[in-house]
């Protein structure tokens, strides 16, 4: 890579890079789970994977709110000059988005479980607040809206990975390289 690029790459910051990988990755966990652990019926109680994917879920609203906060007083790096308006206007929106699905997310599931009255002990260890009584009618239809926003979440992430590629591999510009993790190896090792 031409080292006048990589001069004018103005990436993420390590803390931003961190908590977008690792809400990635806590992601792919949770949607694995997710799709692995046995349906929910009457009488079904929080345990084993149902227990592991609330306690995951509680994990990604920690590091969403940590990283929410972090946007919020630390920024985002300037759009390249050349980024036509539209797709800044657009790359806003999906990420402003992707914030509110993800924390939708965790919200319709906690209200799940609390209008079944299960308790929530993250990792065995934290027990949480139930957000609606046991038998809730608000609770349960909030719950039930769970599987449609992980859906949404899903398809939202995916067109933002694509559209990541897309700049990648046929715009071939920096946008991508702006959130890798070794981007600002590359930079500091072309100055």
């Amino acid at each position: 890579m031409n080292a006048n690029v990589v001069d004018r790459i103005q990436g993420y910051d390590a803390g931003a890079k961190v908590f977008h990988w690792l809400t990635v990755a806590l992601l792919l966990a949770q949607y694995a789970v997710g799709w692995i652990m046995p349906a929910v019926k009457r009488g079904t109680e929080p345990e084993g994977w149902i227990n592991l994917h609330m306690s995951i879920g509680t994990t990604i609203l920690a590091v969403a709110v940590l990283r929410l906060a972090w946007r919020l007083l630390r920024g985002a790096p300037d759009p390249p000059a050349d980024l036509p308006r539209w797709q800044h206007v657009g790359a806003a929106a999906i990420h402003w988005l992707l914030y509110g699905l993800v924390i939708a997310m965790i919200f319709t599931g906690w209200s799940f479980a609390s209008s079944r009255g299960w308790t929530i002990v993250v990792f065995g260890l934290v027990p949480m607040p139930a957000l609606f009584a046991k038998g809730s009618t608000i609770g349960h239809d909030l719950g039930e809206l769970h599987i449609a926003v992980s859906w949404t979440l899903l398809a939202v992430a995916a067109a933002h990975v694509l559209a990541a590629l897309i700049h990648e591999f046929v715009l071939r510009d920096t946008i991508l390289r702006r959130m890798l993790p070794d981007s600002s190896r590359e930079r500091s090792a072309a100055s």
